[in-house]
């Protein structure tokens, strides 16, 4: 075997599962044929789950620092302001992060190439993934390298994060299906001045479409998207000055284009893999699902998609659990990549649709209702909760057992465990439970519960940490606000979300959970010394 694992693809997604892969210990070999990273902004919104996930690489500081938070939406119908839709910190007491921050993709490629440069692995750039075999033990890959001669490589695993036209995912024989959207779209990053509100998203409705104006860092900066009319649609050698006038005619003759540094046309579809997973290879980020950028979900559902399979591959490639454990990547990830397609589909189709009720919507109705509703704190909290991904769970997963006793409301296997203030030592101050456990591990949480009472969980080494969480005014008053009962019981995952809850449970409950359902035995072995190899 020349290394453990391939990543095909250094995107976002590629960067992230290899970061994540390199932190716990396994070097990756990771691949792209381009030449280097994303020269073009692409997508914009880094959400909340996005950014804790960074705050565990210690990269959540510098990526608030580099982008900008949206404070709000600014709706104009046929030209004319609407409303203000605040956004602001909307999930607050939900996350460290209540906000969006507008965040190109370059600049999120850079950050991770970077912080995985740090790690020791480097990206082989020009370099394209031409043949894949799969045996019983391991992939046989061909490479064309960037002077053009081709050579043979052995990995354990390939992670196919190499876009909607993947060839790991075409290699493996699996299906796509979907359509494209009849539309034909348009972005461009532009230096603007007019009636837009500076550092908000502006969104401008009009009766046969759609105009987004999202602010870029520094002056003046935005970036549109919109329809393309239909008159240029068949225009050869389109230009962003061809397209103006039709801007112009919907966002107000006062808007005026300074320049455009990048223009480009696309059509948007709705796909998703037949399988994410085919015997040792594995797909991922755009490679796996694709669907409308509504909500600005296809970045940041990559990035979890990488941040779900790493720490189950690292264990896996460590000899820390069984390969079984692997099978819950696709049960975990499908589900809501189907649920993403069919949110995004009605969302969008309700934008772009060409009957007279669609269009009576958006001209009429659709400002005012959701200006309407964002003054719910219930429906703010829901719509923080599906935008900024952290309201999404794996109920049904095989590493899911919630145990009998919890009340409704409490979370439950498969929930992300909720961001709590906690006094995690007795007597201490109030402590972010986010920040207080490292996501290379299982944690136990013991509230209300001594650890003694448990009973012995020795045999997993640095794989679990328990934390008794002893009662005070302050955390019974935090517990309760979370629907979460003393005394109570619940193993976390290492990347956040629950695997076993329950009212009580003791240390050979807790055995039988890491034994059967996520693969771990007592007494885990020392993990074997690290392959890498250079190509």
């Amino acid at each position: 075997m020349d290394a453990d694992v391939l990543v095909v693809g250094a995107g976002p997604t590629g960067l992230m599962l290899a970061d994540q892969l390199a932190r716990r210990g396994v070097k990756p070999v990771i691949i792209d044929r381009h030449s280097g990273p994303a020269q073009q902004t692409r997508a914009m919104a880094v959400h909340a789950r996005t950014l804790e996930i960074y705050a565990k690489m210690g990269l959540a500081d510098a990526a608030v620092a580099m982008g900008a938070r949206g404070t709000g939406a600014a709706m104009w119908v046929e030209g004319r302001y609407a409303t203000r839709v605040p956004l602001g910190d909307i999930g607050e007491g939900l996350s460290p992060y209540p906000f969006v921050l507008m965040l190109g993709q370059d600049d999120n490629e850079r950050m991770l190439g970077a912080h995985l440069a740090t790690l020791g692995v480097p990206i082989a750039w020009n370099t394209e993934l031409v043949g894949l075999t799969q045996a019983t033990d391991q992939v046989e890959v061909t490479l064309r390298q960037p002077d053009g001669s081709v050579r043979a490589q052995a990995f354990s695993w390939v992670a196919g994060c190499d876009g909607a036209r993947s060839p790991v995912r075409e290699a493996c024989g699996i299906g796509f299906p979907g359509a494209p959207y009849e539309h034909t779209f348009f972005v461009a990053d532009t230096a603007a001045m007019g009636p837009m509100r500076p550092g908000e998203l502006n969104v401008y409705l009009w009766r046969d479409g759609f105009h987004l104006f999202f602010p870029m860092r520094g002056r003046d900066r935005w970036r549109v998207i919109g329809i393309l009319p239909d008159d240029l649609r068949s225009r050869s050698g389109l230009t962003f000055e061809m397209l103006e006038p039709s801007i112009r005619r919907e966002a107000g003759a006062a808007l005026d284009f300074k320049s455009c540094s990048w223009f480009s046309t696309y059509r948007i579809a709705h796909r998703a893999a037949e399988r994410f997973r085919d015997r040792r290879c594995f797909l991922l980020g755009d490679a796996a699902h694709i669907h409308s950028p509504m909500g600005g979900q296809g970045m940041n559902t990559g990035l979890q998609d990488a941040y779900n399979l790493a720490w189950k591959l690292a264990m896996v490639v460590e000899g820390r659990a069984a390969p079984t454990l692997l099978d819950s990547y696709e049960q975990e990830r499908m589900p809501v990549a189907h649920r993403l397609l069919e949110t995004t589909d009605r969302a969008f189709q309700l934008v772009v649709a060409d009957t007279w009720i669609a269009r009576l919507l958006r001209t009429r109705l659709l400002a005012a209702v959701i200006s309407r509703v964002m003054t719910f704190e219930r429906f703010r909290k829901l719509a923080f909760m599906t935008l900024s991904q952290t309201g999404i769970a794996y109920p049904t997963s095989a590493l899911s057992q919630t145990l009998d006793g919890l009340p409704d409301g409490a979370p439950k296997a498969g929930d992300r465990f909720p961001w709590l203030r906690l006094e995690l030592q007795d007597g201490g101050p109030p402590e972010d439970l986010f920040a207080a456990l490292d996501d290379t591990r299982f944690h136990l949480l013991l509230l209300g519960r001594r650890a003694a009472a448990i009973g012995d969980l020795g045999g997993y080494g640095d794989l679990l940490a328990v934390h008794a969480v002893g009662p005070s005014p302050v955390n019974q008053r935090v517990l309760k606000a979370a629907g979460i009962v003393e005394p109570s019981c619940y193993l976390l995952r290492p990347d956040g979300h629950i695997g076993l809850c329950g009212r009580e449970a003791d240390a050979r409950t807790i055995t039988r959970y890491l034994h059967e359902h996520v693969g771990l035995a007592s007494g885990v072995p020392v993990p074997p010394t690290v392959r890498s190899a250079s190509v």
